[in-house]
């Protein structure tokens, strides 16, 4: 599995928490973007289940990374959706044996503590959660004391129960950086202010992968959009050459066929004509 022995534990970043050094976080979703997180030197990566892999884990290098178990729609373990406390820790257990450091879960508290209580690094998530968008909306959740409370509150009970960290989206800074100093769980920020322990962002904002609506705390670094257009104009055009060749003969040419020599052709040629 490569150079899996210099990759983070928990205690590691537990310390990196300590010392007041900030991580760096990417959600990825192909080997490229992995490995190239690993030559980067960024500290976490999130991957979905669906994702994961072996392939995925030796891309993946030194970064610790947080695997993402289905919730309701989002997808399938081994063919079935993930509903019970054991289906919870049995998708756990096949991740950590492939290589997962910890677990993204967005399940009821009770199933949280049954994988903490297993042992299970557990990172929940508080703030704007798009599984639970309905409830919402997409907007910042706490610029209000009450629902600032609210996610203060939901991370003491995630404290509670043993989970390891959360991902804090979307939620004021001066609360993002209250909560993280107020608690000793990893709070991954995605949209919570420089305070938070972690800065998360998706690598398809990072890279421009698109060229739609973006989120606030989204930065670009790189226009992938438009390189993805012109490469698929040159798809097209390339593809329109290989239609023009065929009309015209130019190919197959030569160099793209088989040969056979006059004495094997004649011999076969006399042989279907008899």
């Amino acid at each position: 599995m490569g150079n899996t022995k210099k990759r983070p534990t928990v205690a590691d970043i537990r310390a990196m928490k300590a010392r007041g050094q900030k991580i760096s976080m990417l959600y990825v979703t192909t080997l490229e973007e992995a490995a190239a997180a690993d030559a980067a030197g960024i500290d976490m990566l999130s991957i979905e289940g669906r994702f994961f892999s072996s392939a995925m884990r030796e891309a993946a290098g030194r970064c610790f990374v947080q695997v993402g178990l289905p919730y309701g729609g989002q997808g399938t373990f081994q063919g079935r959706h993930l509903t019970t406390s054991k289906d919870y820790l049995r998708a756990a257990y096949h991740f950590t044996v492939m290589g997962g450091d910890c677990f993204y879960c967005a399940a009821s508290y009770d199933i949280q503590k049954v994988l903490c209580d297993n042992h299970v690094p557990i990172v929940a998530h508080v703030g704007l959660i798009p599984s639970y968008i309905t409830w919402t909306g997409f907007r910042a959740v706490g610029k209000t004391a009450t629902e600032a409370l609210a996610v203060w509150t939901q991370v003491k009970q995630l404290e509670a129960i043993g989970c390891f960290g959360a991902e804090l989206e979307v939620v004021p800074d001066r609360v993002g950086e209250v909560i993280s100093r107020s608690t000793p769980m990893i709070m991954l920020g995605m949209g919570a202010g420089p305070g938070a322990d972690a800065q998360y962002l998706f690598a398809e904002d990072v890279l421009g992968h698109t060229s739609g609506h973006k989120p606030r705390h989204a930065k670009t670094y790189r226009n992938f959009a438009a390189e993805f257009e012109r490469l698929q104009q040159e798809r097209i055009s390339a593809f329109r050459e290989f239609i023009g060749d065929i009309q015209t003969g130019a190919y197959p040419a030569p160099q793209h066929v088989v040969p056979i020599s006059d004495a094997e052709y004649d011999h076969f040629a006399a042989s279907i004509t008899n």
